[in-house]
Formats: C-alpha cells, sequence, structure tokens
C-alpha cells in the first residue's frame, strides 16, 4: 500500500486515472478552480463545453459510443443546474455518468452563500445515486463507488457534490479498493427455471414477436438476439432506444415499435401470441393503450432491473438477469432442443408480416418539381453513407425521420434522448461521440428548433477540430407540436411557426464551420457530398417543406393498432 500526500483536487484525479477516465467534458466556475489548477498534471483530456447542458450531453454521447462512464464537470449553483436537463436525460435512457459538481465550502453549505444550491436535493429524482463529500478523507472511496454504481446493474448517472474545502485539505492518501457495497448488489445471473420456461413458451408460439430496447445494446446482447431470432424464426422489433441493437437490414427485421412505428411492426405485436422482451420499459410510446397492447399474447420481459417488470405491462414469465447473460443460458438451452418444424411453423405468421410490409410502407412521395421532402433528404444520406456513420438527432420530427429511413445495422450507432426527449442533445451529443470515435463518421441530424437549443456548441466542435456533420432539416417551425396542432386542434398553430432564425450557412461561418444549404431536390446529393467530404464541421441545411408530417403515427390514448396515415 503506497500512501502520499495529497490534496483533494489530486486525489480525484488519481481516482479518475485508476477507473480508466481519459476525457472530462466540463466549464470551469470559482467553486472548481482548484480542481483544474492540477488538470494539466494528468493524462485526462478535457473538452470545455460552452454551457454545462452541453457538457452533460457530450458526456452522454462518449459514453454510448465508447462503452465507458461518461464524466463531466461544472461549478457550482447555476453550473451545476444547469446541467439537469442533461443527467435526466441520462437517468431515463440508462446511460453511465459521473457528474462532478463544485460546491461552497462545508461552513456555507446552508448559509445561502453566493453560488451554492442544494443539488444533492435537486437531482435526487434523476440521479441513480448522489453525495455530498463531507471531508477529504472520504472523498478517494466515494469516487469509486460513483464509478461502480453508475456502470453496474441498469446503469445510470451519479452526481458527486465536491465542496471547495474539501478539494484543497490535505491528507496522507492510499488508493481505496475497488467499491463493494453491502446493500447494492445487482443480479446478473437469471433463474435457470425461468429460462426454460421462457424457452417452452418460444418453441410452441405459432405467431411469436421479440422485442428489443435500450437494454440490449447497453448489455453488449446484440449477437445473442440474432442468434435467438434466426434459431426459431423469430420477427424483431424495437423501441427508439433499441434501434442498432438488431440488423435492420435482416429479414426478420420489423421496425420501430410505437406511436410512429411501423405498420407491420404495430400491428405484429398486436396480433402476436407470444412477446419477447428484452431490455425494455414498455413505455407509453411503445404500449399505446395498455389494456390493448398485445392483447393476445403471453409476454416474457427480461431485465436486470427488477423494478421494470410487471411496471407498465403484466407478464407471464420475468426474467431478472443481465439481458446477454440470459440470452446466452437461453441460446445454449436452445442449442441442446430439436427444432424440427419450428421454420415451417412460423412460415405463414411471416407471410402475414409481408403481407402488411407490401400493404403499408413507411408513405412519403418526393415530387420531382416539388418542395424537398425531408424523408428524402435522410434516404439520401443512408444510401451516400451506406448506413455506416454513427448518427444523433434533436427532439422533434426529424428524430421519428431518422429513427424511419436511417436504417441501423450496428448497436451504439444512433444516439438520441428517447425518455427525456430533450431538444438541444443532438450537437453535443455528436461531440462526445466524435471524441470517442475519432475514426468514425458522426453526423447529427437537428431540426431548426433543435439546434438553437445548445448551437453554441458549434465554438467547441470548431475549436476542437471535430469534423462533426450537420444536418438541419428547415421546416421553419417546431415540427411536432406543429403536426398536432394540424392534426387533433383544428390546425390552429400557436406559437410554433419560427419567424427569426438566423441564416445557418452564414451562422457556421462565423463559428469558423464550413455551411451549405439545399433548397431544390438536385442539390441534395451534391451538398451531403461535399459536406461529408470536408475535414472540418460542417452544417448543412436543407430547406424542406413545413407541413410535412411523420407518419404512421397513435393517438394518446390510443392502442398501437389504430394508426393515422397522416
Amino acid at each position: 500500500m503506497i500512501t502520499i500526500k495529497l490534496n483533494g483536487a489530486q486525489i480525484l484525479f488519481e481516482v479518475l486515472q485508476s477507473e480508466g477516465v481519459d476525457t472530462i467534458f466540463g466549464y470551469p466556475g470559482g467553486a472548481v478552480i482548484d480542481i483544474y489548477h492540477h488538470l494539466p498534471d494528468y493524462p485526462i483530456r478535457h473538452i470545455r463545453t460552452r454551457h454545462e447542458q452541453a457538457a452533460v450531453h457530450a458526456a452522454d454521447g462518449y459514453a454510448r459510443t465508447s462503452g465507458k462512464t461518461g464524466v463531466c464537470l461544472v461549478t457550482s449553483g447555476p453550473g451545476a443546474t444547469n446541467t439537469v436537463s442533461g443527467i435526466a436525460s441520462a437517468f431515463m435512457d440508462s446511460i453511465p455518468l459521473v457528474v462532478l459538481t463544485g460546491q461552497v465550502p462545508t461552513h456555507l453549505v446552508w448559509n445561502d452563500a453566493f453560488q451554492q444550491v442544494d443539488i444533492v436535493g435537486i437531482t435526487r429524482p434523476c440521479t441513480k445515486h448522489n453525495y455530498l463529500v463531507d471531508s477529504v478523507s472520504n472523498l478517494g472511496r466515494i469516487i469509486r463507488e460513483a464509478f461502480h454504481i453508475a456502470r453496474s446493474g441498469r446503469p445510470g448517472p451519479v452526481l458527486v457534490d465536491l465542496p471547495k474545502d474539501v478539494m484543497t485539505g490535505v491528507i496522507d492518501f492510499t488508493m481505496p479498493p475497488p467499491a463493494d457495497l453491502k446493500s447494492y448488489r445487482p443480479n446478473y445471473q437469471p433463474h435457470g427455471g425461468q429460462i426454460a420456461k421462457a424457452l417452452q413458451l418460444m418453441v410452441k408460439a405459432r405467431r411469436p414477436v421479440i422485442f428489443g430496447g435500450g437494454g440490449v445494446i447497453l448489455a453488449k446482447a446484440s449477437d445473442q438476439v440474432l442468434r435467438l431470432a434466426d434459431a426459431l424464426s423469430i420477427p424483431v422489433t424495437a423501441s427508439l432506444m433499441g434501434l442498432g441493437g438488431f440488423p435492420a437490414s435482416h429479414p426478420l427485421w420489423l421496425g420501430m415499435l410505437g406511436m410512429h412505428g411501423t405498420y407491420r411492426a404495430n400491428m405484429a405485436v398486436s396480433e402476436c401470441d407470444l412477446l419477447i422482451g428484452i431490455g425494455t420499459r414498455f413505455d407509453d410510446r411503445v404500449t399505446g393503450k395498455v389494456d390493448e397492447f398485445a392483447p393476445q399474447a403471453k409476454i416474457i420481459h427480461i431485465d436486470i432491473d427488477p423494478t421494470s417488470i410487471r411496471k407498465n405491462i403484466s407478464v407471464s414469465v420475468p426474467i431478472v438477469g443481465d439481458c446477454r447473460l440470459s440470452l446466452e443460458l437461453l441460446n445454449k438451452m436452445l442449442a441442446e432442443k430439436d427444432l424440427t418444424g419450428v421454420a415451417e411453423d412460423r412460415e405463414s405468421w411471416l407471410a402475414q408480416i409481408e403481407h402488411w410490409r407490401k400493404s403499408a410502407p413507411l408513405p412519403y412521395e418526393q415530387e420531382p418539381n416539388g418542395d424537398i421532402k425531408p424523408q428524402y433528404v435522410i434516404d439520401q444520406l443512408y444510401r451516400i453513407t451506406q448506413g455506416q456513420a454513427i448518427v444523433t438527432t434533436d427532439v422533434g420530427q426529424h428524430q421519428m425521420w431518422t429513427a424511419q429511413f436511417y436504417h441501423f445495422d450496428r448497436p451504439n450507432s444512433f444516439v438520441t434522448s428517447g425518455g427525456l426527449g430533450c431538444m438541444g442533445f443532438g450537437l453535443p451529443a455528436a461531440i462526445g461521440a466524435q471524441v470517442a470515435q475519432p475514426g468514425r463518421l458522426v453526423v447529427d441530424i437537428s431540426g431548426d428548433g433543435s439546434i438553437q437549443m445548445n448551437i453554441q456548441e458549434l465554438a467547441t466542435a470548431v475549436e476542437n477540430e471535430l469534423p462533426i456533420k450537420i444536418i438541419i432539416l428547415n421546416n421553419r417551425c417546431l415540427g411536432m407540436v406543429r403536426q398536432w396542432q394540424q392534426i387533433f386542434k383544428n390546425n390552429k398553430c400557436v406559437a410554433t411557426i419560427m419567424e427569426g432564425s438566423p441564416d445557418f450557412v452564414r451562422l457556421a461561418e462565423a463559428y469558423g464551420a464550413v455551411g451549405l444549404r439545399a433548397e431544390r431536390l438536385d442539390e441534395i446529393e451534391p451538398v451531403i457530398r461535399e459536406g461529408l467530404a470536408s475535414e472540418k464541421t460542417v452544417i448543412m441545411e436543407f430547406k424542406v417543406a413545413q407541413e410535412e408530417c411523420v407518419s404512421p403515427m397513435v393517438a394518446a390514448g390510443d392502442p398501437i393498432s389504430k394508426m393515422l396515415m397522416v
């Protein structure tokens, strides 16, 4: 055991290094000045964003595309409160983050001091756990615990509040051992008996469907899902967060499920006799009217979080365990079974699904001389990139069109704010993804509304020479809200038509990025190719049809079988 005399800031960096941290996203301030003072002494890259919310989103994008725990560092008061949207987004999407916030000295914490807020209390509902460090002697242990909690079990964000005097206090420091929390023991291994029950139902089912969520990707279970689907000829759908967990080019792929899911996916779940949910919460955007969700089906639910099982949907066979380990055991048991005749039993079911696919494909028509359809832009992006990009999005119509028309074959390639639906997510998430994957093409697809929520992060991308490509589908409105107003509010568009937006091409140039624009159909491909070929940060703006709607859609409170083709 090596003991050395260190202050709190040095201890923080020593433990971060021991946890494998190589990148921190952050924004300095008075309460963390002592931490930043020691930052150059350690081989940890720091990406200074232009806003603390963006720092959390960037750490989120980094975590999703690297497989590591994302880390951000901000100051006290408004620096800490600015992180809340990013923390809440990561919490709902189960993304492992450690958020380090500065705090006033411990003796001033409850005294209404300058830039003092109870960030532990504020974030308690949207963190997996959080800490206010009370002494430098506890600092090392707490940081190790924070990383352990963030990345284990069902992942999530952990916040650690760091008082200024704790950062300057000096002790004889010994590196604490790996965290071992007796009160926190996530269950990874599934119950063999439950797996056997599930397998029996899968073999006997005539109309089964696999439904994968974000847990498939987080658990690195994609290969096991593919193996199961192929072995039993089971069609596969996914939630928004599960896209990329099963290859979209596979003949068993149904497309996304839910409010803006494909017709064949929604109908297949509505008519199936067995639904196999893997790493999913069965949230309201997927289920629609709960009483009529998969009404004919027995349901198997595999999830590492026992509180997610039966929370929204009753299930026949609950399986608590890591998705990958559960599927590995299931596939091992499956390999010992005689599957003669199973594929033939599924032929009529797959034929019915093919009929649904042909009778109701995703609807849009690009007229040769008409306005640019946003779906066409994404179609062309997919064709030109051959589906190989990491794609981030903001939130709104463009997010749904990306889910529908950019077909993801690989996990960790689609990065979006699913549960919280946080506008302003896409650009900083793309920064994090590009830092994590410098050799990959990273494209942020946004709208003219969402992009302006964190557009200042163009400076971060340019400063760090990140060749991110930003596609803005500019329909001059807040498209998703306008769509709802159009359909359900007699087309009374209140506060959703966007006036006064900037010239995005000139704005890109002002930041030192490249700005391109397409206003006609014949300009789309040249703009995409020129933008992708650049080694710089690029904005590609496409002036698209204003009143185009995402279709199909399911109205709030309706079953997913009742789709509007708008």
